[in-house]
């Protein structure tokens, strides 16, 4: 049985914030003592801001407060800070004659020594490396890899014997595949999940599934996968033994990646806290809760790392100057703000995110264009597009503004349209390349095909209209 809390009137949420933000704050104040000098003034920075945004629920614009909440079943652990995977990897596989596959993208196999770390770090617990996993997980790629997987599987179980399937290395040991590792961004991450879900139709029982993300697109966080079939459409798979088991955030792991794409994953769970604000179905207690946190934290670390991270073919020094240190609890930082966006939404959420996401799946696959992106060009606007279609919406998104720095001034449509402009500015702020989407050859003829896509097919939908004028204004 799922557990779960009822929140009831008036719940007082602010303290569970402050409770983990204190608790952050101390975790990093001990491999940087620099912190501690600025923890009272943040601290109370926070309390600030989380006071304005926090309206009680006695006040007549605000709707009494009720709610279910619903934990998700699979994510047994999560490590967190530098060193993190080879601290503790081995120790959570599942035996001690366990046998993982790593699932990877080719730029972290061949461009960065990453992937042979990790396979020297697991020894005779390999079973193999697959590498091939491209950007939105094309089917193919997918069916090679549970085909990989499968076959490790099938010949382990009959004859104790290991295999070499496209692997960089190989195994000595007996034991049965039983774990895989997503190393990299969403599409490593779900293919995996579809992996699992595979092995579990042939075996009776999902893989261990242990993530460690290199971008920030919180795709460890969700209990979904899926392929991208030939025609660009992508299909979805979701179960609850999909999620990941444990989750590494070792910000060792995230400085080989590029710097517009660890900006850009960042603004995708931006979008993950702000859409969960007016989510019908999202939860005040964890998820709105972390979310607001989350934003302030990625208005903060995301411009102190814009101009700093390496481009990703950079090298990387192996010394630890106190900068590379400061930069690495930044990074470290944003991982946790981006599992705060998303990692707690909950088991029982119904449908999808928010608008700004389904744009993000009608333009992502389909054209080819990385999800990261897809939120840099839609979020903002679609912030303000909500803003204007109901007085709710434009409560809840009021709520955001102090996270974003800013002030409220009154009227929640003001303040709502605030935020959605300060995201357009923090995208251009970042230095991010927007491209306009027919640099993506896309034609101005698709726009009615993406705002169908995006709205679900419903031509009828009364936000028909201003999404299409939303999808034209990326020309």
């Amino acid at each position: 049985m799922h557990e779960s809390t009822q929140l009831g009137h008036g719940f007082g949420y602010s303290r569970h914030i402050l409770t983990f933000t204190i608790s952050l704050k101390a975790e990093l104040t001990k491999q940087n003592p620099n912190v501690l000098e600025n923890t009272c003034s943040e601290l109370s920075h926070f309390l600030d801001i989380n006071m304005q945004h926090i309206t009680p629920p006695s006040e007549p614009n605000q709707l009494p407060l009720s709610g279910l909440w619903q934990p998700r079943l699979n994510l047994k652990s999560l490590y967190y800070g530098e060193g993190c995977v080879a601290n503790h990897l081995l120790s959570i596989l599942p035996t001690t004659s366990s046998r993982a596959f790593i699932i990877t993208g080719q730029s972290l196999n061949n461009k960065t020594p990453l992937v042979r770390n990790l396979e020297k770090l697991l020894g005779e617990h390999l079973a193999g490396t697959i590498s091939n996993i491209r950007q939105h997980g094309p089917l193919e790629d997918v069916e090679d890899a549970i085909e990989t997987v499968l076959s490790a599987r099938k010949s382990t179980a009959t004859t104790g014997n290991s295999v070499e399937p496209n692997t960089s290395g190989s195994a000595t040991s007996s034991g049965c595949v039983d774990t895989i590792i997503s190393l990299g961004g969403g599409s490593p991450i779900d293919t995996a999940k579809v992996v699992s879900l595979r092995f579990a139709e042939r075996h009776g029982t999902f893989l261990t599934h242990i993530a460690i993300p290199t971008t920030l697109s919180a795709a460890e966080c969700t209990a979904g996968g899926g392929y991208t079939k030939l025609d660009g459409v992508k299909v979805g798979f979701r179960a609850p033994e999909m999620g990941v088991s444990t989750i590494f955030y070792d910000p060792l792991f995230a400085q080989y990646t590029p710097r517009g794409l660890w900006l850009s994953t960042g603004l995708r769970a931006l979008d993950h806290a702000i859409e969960c604000m007016y989510h019908p179905a999202a939860a005040e207690v964890p998820w709105k809760a972390l979310a607001l946190w989350a934003v302030s934290e990625f208005f903060e670390c995301l411009p102190r790392v814009a101009f700093s991270m390496k481009h990703g073919d950079d090298d990387v020094a192996d010394g630890k100057t106190q900068v590379e240190m400061e930069h690495n609890q930044v990074i470290l930082r944003l991982m946790l703000a981006a599992f705060a966006s998303s990692g707690l939404k909950g088991e029982n959420l119904p449908g999808g995110m928010g608008l700004s996401h389904s744009l993000g799946h009608a333009l992502g696959s389909p054209y080819g264009i990385p999800h990261g992106v897809t939120s840099c060009m839609t979020l903002g606007r679609v912030v303000q597009l909500k803003a204007q279609q109901s007085e709710l919406n434009a409560m809840q998104l009021a709520r955001l503004l102090p996270a974003m720095g800013g002030r409220r001034s009154g009227s929640d449509s003001q303040d709502a349209l605030e935020v959605g402009e300060r995201i357009i500015t923090l995208v251009k702020d970042l230095g991010i390349e927007v491209k306009p989407l027919s640099a993506y050859g896309v034609g101005k003829d698709q726009a009615p095909v993406i705002t169908l896509r995006a709205l679900g097919g419903k031509q009828d939908d009364v936000l028909y209209g201003p999404v299409l004028h939303l999808v034209q204004s990326l020309y």
